[in-house]
């Protein structure tokens, strides 16, 4: 199988495009669930996208025009950042948590690593207006967007008017991310029946689907709910994650759960960054669970893992990477778009 030939492997095994835009933007396995975003509210449009990735990746965005979302969420680090244990904003300030990585954004309902925000069309807002991120205001956006001499026309090809509003910049931001289908991994090419595991990588999976899928749900590595996976505060940080939006004792600690997949791609890993490697997240769920009363259910259970299948757990974790997505140039920095005026 070839890597960097995407739809034609898709449609070769049989795949869903949603009907809710124009064909080819949105292409995912007939073995992912049914996206959780509404794209009748945002039909897909090939100029709204193009449109969101030029905003995508120019800082204008930010109060001084030195941070753009890309600044955080490179495409080459499966749109996380491998810089910064924690993120990095205007004035070179430092924020508290480990940005993110963007991809199968389409299956989530709520953002942020405490699940603050439950639309992806308004999560933009939140670093936009964050004052260690980007520092702005909607507002103060839109009106560097129309005062601008390209943008007007960007948004009139996109919305069919050339009045900028903060519905159409965070609508645009959403369809480019929605396109960030990342499904083309080793593992996905078994799942096709055009590959198959390594006898380590299958030992891996079976240890995987054992001690992680219940966390980590197949097929997108992840159930993007909320739990506690035991971790010690942060003492400097004071992060209590989901716990400081609700106030409940229960929430403590709780942060959504990230994807198994691209995480070669994905480091440092948690929601601040403190685990560089692999081997570093294996052993704190085999040796590192703090005891709490509200931990997730399934890690009251200790796990135990062998030298060996710690390896062979990792194997099969790298089939989870998706070069193909990682170095994709339609998702890339639009060096044909970007004779923007600043």
């Amino acid at each position: 199988m070839k890597k960097y030939t995407f739809l034609p492997i898709l449609l070769s095994v049989g795949c869903l495009a949603f009907l809710g835009g124009e064909w080819g933007l949105f292409i995912y396995p007939s073995y992912f669930p049914e996206p959780a975003y509404n794209f009748e509210n945002n039909p897909l449009k090939a100029e709204k996208v193009a449109l969101g990735r030029v905003l995508f990746y120019d800082p204008i965005l930010s109060r001084d025009h030195s941070t753009s979302c890309a600044s955080c969420h490179s495409p080459y680090n499966a749109f996380a950042h491998t810089d910064h244990d924690l993120s990095h904003g205007i004035d070179d300030q430092i924020g508290t948590r480990n940005a993110p990585p963007l991809f199968n954004l389409a299956w989530q309902k709520s953002f942020m690593w405490d699940g603050a925000i439950n639309h992806l069309d308004m999560q933009a807002l939140a670093p936009i207006s964050h004052p260690k991120e980007m520092g702005a205001s909607i507002e103060e956006v839109v009106t560097k967007l129309q005062a601008n001499t390209t943008y007007p026309n960007l948004f009139a090809k996109a919305f069919g008017d050339s009045i900028v509003t903060g519905q159409h910049l965070l609508q645009a931001l959403s369809q480019f991310q929605l396109t960030l289908v990342s499904a083309n991994a080793k593992y996905d090419e078994v799942k096709a029946g055009l590959a198959a595991f390594s006898a380590q990588e299958e030992n891996g999976y079976a240890l995987y689907q054992r001690n992680c899928s219940s966390c980590h749900t197949e097929p997108l590595f992840s159930s993007y709910e909320m739990a506690n996976n035991g971790l010690p505060l942060d003492t400097t940080l004071n992060d209590f994650g989901r716990g400081a939006i609700t106030k409940q004792a229960r929430d403590s600690m709780e942060f959504k759960i990230p994807s198994l997949r691209n995480l070669s791609y994905t480091y440092p890993y948690m929601h601040d960054g403190r685990f560089r490697k692999l081997r570093h997240v294996v052993q704190h769920y085999t040796e590192g669970i703090q005891d709490s009363e509200f931990a997730a259910t399934d890690l009251k259970k200790p796990i135990h893992l062998t030298s060996n299948e710690k390896a062979d757990l990792i194997a099969f974790l790298l089939t989870l990477n998706d070069k193909a997505f990682v170095f994709d140039p339609k998702h890339q920095f639009p060096r044909e778009s970007f004779s923007i005026e600043k």
